[in-house]
Protein backbone atom coordinates (compact mmCIF):
# COMPACT_ATOMS: atom_id res chain seq x y z
CA UNK A 1 0.00 0.00 0.00
CA UNK A 2 1.30 3.15 -0.99
CA UNK A 3 1.23 6.74 -2.29
CA UNK A 4 0.58 8.43 0.53
CA UNK A 5 2.69 11.77 0.40
CA UNK A 6 4.75 13.53 3.01
CA UNK A 7 2.01 15.65 4.69
CA UNK A 8 1.38 13.59 7.35
CA UNK A 9 4.93 13.34 8.55
CA UNK A 10 4.72 16.94 9.12
CA UNK A 11 1.61 16.93 10.70
CA UNK A 12 2.86 14.17 12.83
CA UNK A 13 6.12 16.47 13.62
CA UNK A 14 3.75 19.53 14.18
CA UNK A 15 1.50 17.27 16.50
CA UNK A 16 4.30 16.29 18.87
CA UNK A 17 5.51 20.39 19.11
CA UNK A 18 1.37 21.30 19.79
CA UNK A 19 1.45 18.87 22.59
CA UNK A 20 4.60 20.50 24.41
CA UNK A 21 2.69 23.93 24.36
CA UNK A 22 -0.12 24.65 27.46
CA UNK A 23 -2.14 25.98 24.65
CA UNK A 24 -3.08 21.98 23.30
CA UNK A 25 -4.83 21.79 26.94
CA UNK A 26 -7.35 24.72 26.08
CA UNK A 27 -7.60 23.77 22.77
CA UNK A 28 -8.39 20.14 24.02
CA UNK A 29 -10.73 21.02 26.36
CA UNK A 30 -12.96 23.08 23.82
CA UNK A 31 -13.22 19.73 21.66
CA UNK A 32 -13.99 17.58 24.30
CA UNK A 33 -16.57 20.29 25.59
CA UNK A 34 -18.10 20.58 22.38
CA UNK A 35 -18.07 16.83 21.45
CA UNK A 36 -20.45 16.08 24.26
CA UNK A 37 -23.09 18.00 23.15
CA UNK A 38 -24.11 15.39 21.36
CA UNK A 39 -23.87 12.81 24.37
CA UNK A 40 -21.03 11.81 26.98
CA UNK A 41 -20.81 8.73 26.29
CA UNK A 42 -17.78 8.43 24.73
CA UNK A 43 -18.77 4.60 23.79
CA UNK A 44 -21.32 5.87 21.79
CA UNK A 45 -19.64 9.32 20.96
CA UNK A 46 -16.90 9.07 18.09
CA UNK A 47 -16.41 12.45 18.37
CA UNK A 48 -16.12 12.49 22.46
CA UNK A 49 -13.94 9.60 22.40
CA UNK A 50 -11.34 10.60 19.51
CA UNK A 51 -10.67 13.91 21.54
CA UNK A 52 -10.52 11.96 25.00
CA UNK A 53 -7.60 9.70 23.11
CA UNK A 54 -6.25 13.29 22.73
CA UNK A 55 -6.16 14.23 25.94
CA UNK A 56 -4.58 11.23 27.31
CA UNK A 57 -2.01 11.53 24.59
CA UNK A 58 -1.07 14.75 26.41
CA UNK A 59 -1.62 13.64 29.90
CA UNK A 60 -4.49 15.92 30.46
CA UNK A 61 -5.56 14.93 34.07
CA UNK A 62 -8.94 13.23 34.26
CA UNK A 63 -10.69 16.21 36.24
CA UNK A 64 -10.35 18.15 33.46
CA UNK A 65 -11.61 15.79 30.88
CA UNK A 66 -14.54 14.92 33.51
CA UNK A 67 -15.22 18.63 34.06
CA UNK A 68 -15.17 19.41 30.28
CA UNK A 69 -17.74 16.82 29.55
CA UNK A 70 -19.90 17.84 32.25
CA UNK A 71 -20.18 21.47 30.52
CA UNK A 72 -20.98 19.83 27.32
CA UNK A 73 -23.72 17.96 28.44
CA UNK A 74 -24.76 21.06 30.60
CA UNK A 75 -24.60 19.21 33.96
CA UNK A 76 -21.58 22.26 34.64
CA UNK A 77 -22.27 25.60 33.45
CA UNK A 78 -19.95 26.55 30.41
CA UNK A 79 -18.84 28.97 27.76
CA UNK A 80 -20.90 28.30 24.56
CA UNK A 81 -18.36 27.72 21.83
CA UNK A 82 -18.90 27.94 18.17
CA UNK A 83 -17.54 25.77 15.29
CA UNK A 84 -16.46 27.76 12.33
CA UNK A 85 -14.05 26.85 9.37
CA UNK A 86 -12.34 29.28 7.41
CA UNK A 87 -10.68 28.84 3.92
CA UNK A 88 -7.38 31.13 2.32
CA UNK A 89 -4.53 30.46 0.93
CA UNK A 90 -0.80 31.14 2.43
CA UNK A 91 2.67 32.47 0.84
CA UNK A 92 3.18 30.67 -2.60
CA UNK A 93 -0.62 30.13 -3.30
CA UNK A 94 -0.33 27.55 -0.79
CA UNK A 95 -3.91 26.84 0.21
CA UNK A 96 -4.92 26.97 4.14
CA UNK A 97 -8.18 25.44 5.86
CA UNK A 98 -8.85 26.42 8.91
CA UNK A 99 -10.78 24.69 11.87
CA UNK A 100 -11.49 26.85 14.87
CA UNK A 101 -13.87 26.67 18.31
CA UNK A 102 -14.95 30.00 19.36
CA UNK A 103 -17.01 32.34 21.96
CA UNK A 104 -16.67 35.28 19.88
CA UNK A 105 -16.36 34.67 16.15
CA UNK A 106 -16.01 38.53 15.26
CA UNK A 107 -12.68 38.55 17.33
CA UNK A 108 -11.43 35.03 15.78
CA UNK A 109 -12.61 36.20 12.42
CA UNK A 110 -10.85 39.24 12.67
CA UNK A 111 -7.37 37.47 13.51
CA UNK A 112 -7.59 34.76 10.95
CA UNK A 113 -7.62 37.68 8.59
CA UNK A 114 -4.79 40.01 9.90
CA UNK A 115 -2.27 36.57 10.64
CA UNK A 116 -2.94 35.49 7.14
CA UNK A 117 -2.15 39.12 5.92
CA UNK A 118 0.40 39.78 8.34
CA UNK A 119 2.31 36.74 6.41
CA UNK A 120 1.48 37.10 3.03
CA UNK A 121 -1.93 35.48 2.81
CA UNK A 122 -5.78 36.30 2.01
CA UNK A 123 -9.01 34.80 3.65
CA UNK A 124 -10.71 33.32 0.91
CA UNK A 125 -14.64 32.52 0.52
CA UNK A 126 -16.00 29.54 1.74
CA UNK A 127 -15.14 26.33 -0.30
CA UNK A 128 -12.68 27.93 -1.92
CA UNK A 129 -9.82 25.40 -0.84
CA UNK A 130 -12.12 22.87 0.92
CA UNK A 131 -12.27 20.75 -2.08
CA UNK A 132 -8.39 20.50 -2.23
CA UNK A 133 -8.32 18.03 1.49
CA UNK A 134 -9.94 14.83 2.33
CA UNK A 135 -10.93 13.75 6.01
CA UNK A 136 -9.23 10.41 6.47
CA UNK A 137 -8.19 9.16 9.94
CA UNK A 138 -4.31 9.28 10.30
CA UNK A 139 -2.78 6.97 13.13
CA UNK A 140 1.19 6.42 13.04
CA UNK A 141 3.21 3.54 14.56
CA UNK A 142 6.66 3.36 15.20
CA UNK A 143 8.51 1.18 13.10
CA UNK A 144 9.84 -0.63 15.86
CA UNK A 145 6.89 -1.59 17.06
CA UNK A 146 5.34 -4.55 14.75
CA UNK A 147 5.86 -6.29 12.00
CA UNK A 148 4.96 -4.95 8.53
CA UNK A 149 2.92 -7.86 7.48
CA UNK A 150 1.58 -7.85 11.25
CA UNK A 151 0.23 -4.90 11.34
CA UNK A 152 -1.01 -4.69 7.60
CA UNK A 153 -3.01 -7.87 8.00
CA UNK A 154 -4.42 -5.88 11.36
CA UNK A 155 -5.44 -2.58 10.20
CA UNK A 156 -6.86 -3.85 6.80
CA UNK A 157 -9.29 -5.94 8.56
CA UNK A 158 -10.11 -3.55 11.03
CA UNK A 159 -11.59 -1.28 8.02
CA UNK A 160 -7.89 0.94 7.21
CA UNK A 161 -7.70 1.86 3.41
CA UNK A 162 -3.70 3.00 3.18
CA UNK A 163 -0.55 2.06 4.92
CA UNK A 164 2.69 3.13 4.05
CA UNK A 165 6.40 2.39 5.41
CA UNK A 166 8.52 5.23 5.56
CA UNK A 167 11.14 3.48 6.99
CA UNK A 168 10.84 4.92 10.78
CA UNK A 169 7.61 4.65 11.19
CA UNK A 170 3.98 3.81 9.49
CA UNK A 171 1.67 6.04 8.69
CA UNK A 172 -2.12 4.30 8.37
CA UNK A 173 -4.75 6.33 6.92
CA UNK A 174 -8.68 5.44 7.51
CA UNK A 175 -12.14 6.13 6.48
CA UNK A 176 -13.49 8.80 9.71
CA UNK A 177 -15.89 5.88 10.09
CA UNK A 178 -13.51 3.30 10.27
CA UNK A 179 -10.68 5.22 13.04
CA UNK A 180 -11.54 4.05 15.97
CA UNK A 181 -12.33 0.33 14.60
CA UNK A 182 -8.42 0.75 13.96
CA UNK A 183 -7.52 1.85 17.08
CA UNK A 184 -9.08 -0.40 18.83
CA UNK A 185 -7.96 -3.49 16.74
CA UNK A 186 -4.00 -1.67 17.19
CA UNK A 187 -4.75 -1.53 21.13
CA UNK A 188 -5.83 -5.02 21.31
CA UNK A 189 -2.81 -6.59 19.40
CA UNK A 190 -0.90 -3.90 22.31
CA UNK A 191 0.57 -2.35 19.32
CA UNK A 192 1.27 1.63 20.42
CA UNK A 193 0.32 4.74 18.60
CA UNK A 194 2.94 8.00 18.62
CA UNK A 195 0.18 9.91 16.65
CA UNK A 196 -3.74 9.20 15.98
CA UNK A 197 -6.37 12.23 14.94
CA UNK A 198 -9.09 12.68 12.12
CA UNK A 199 -7.78 15.03 9.93
CA UNK A 200 -7.68 16.74 6.94
CA UNK A 201 -5.23 15.27 4.26
CA UNK A 202 -4.47 17.45 0.70
CA UNK A 203 -5.48 15.49 -2.48
CA UNK A 204 -1.95 17.20 -3.88
CA UNK A 205 0.61 19.18 -2.54
CA UNK A 206 2.78 21.95 -3.97
CA UNK A 207 6.23 21.52 -3.40
CA UNK A 208 7.97 24.34 -2.01
CA UNK A 209 11.96 25.18 -1.63
CA UNK A 210 13.24 25.82 1.76
CA UNK A 211 12.62 29.57 1.74
CA UNK A 212 9.19 29.69 0.64
CA UNK A 213 8.32 26.79 3.22
CA UNK A 214 9.57 28.18 6.45
CA UNK A 215 7.16 31.34 4.99
CA UNK A 216 4.45 29.12 5.24
CA UNK A 217 5.44 27.41 8.42
CA UNK A 218 5.75 30.79 10.32
CA UNK A 219 2.00 31.43 9.41
CA UNK A 220 0.76 28.05 10.32
CA UNK A 221 2.63 28.71 13.81
CA UNK A 222 1.00 32.10 14.10
CA UNK A 223 -2.48 30.27 13.60
CA UNK A 224 -1.50 27.94 15.93
CA UNK A 225 -0.72 29.80 18.76
CA UNK A 226 -4.12 31.20 18.73
CA UNK A 227 -6.51 29.19 21.07
CA UNK A 228 -9.53 29.42 19.03
CA UNK A 229 -7.97 27.50 16.15
CA UNK A 230 -7.93 23.86 16.67
CA UNK A 231 -6.65 22.64 13.71
CA UNK A 232 -4.51 23.98 10.94
CA UNK A 233 -4.18 22.31 7.46
CA UNK A 234 -1.82 23.00 4.45
CA UNK A 235 -1.27 21.63 1.01
CA UNK A 236 2.71 21.86 0.65
CA UNK A 237 5.77 19.65 1.30
CA UNK A 238 9.46 21.09 1.00
CA UNK A 239 10.98 20.02 -2.17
Amino acid sequence: MSGHNKWSSIKHKKGIADAKRGAAFTKIIREITISARSGGDPDSNARLRTAILKAKAVNMPKDNVEKAIKKGTGELEGVNYEEINYEGYGPAGVAVYIEALTDNKNRTSADVRSLLSKHGGNLGASGCVAWMFEKKGLIIVDGKSAAEDTLMEIVLNAGADDMENNGEEFEITTPPEAYLAVIDALAKAKIPTTYSQVTMIPKNTIKLDEKKAESVEKLVDALDESDDIQNVYVNYEKA
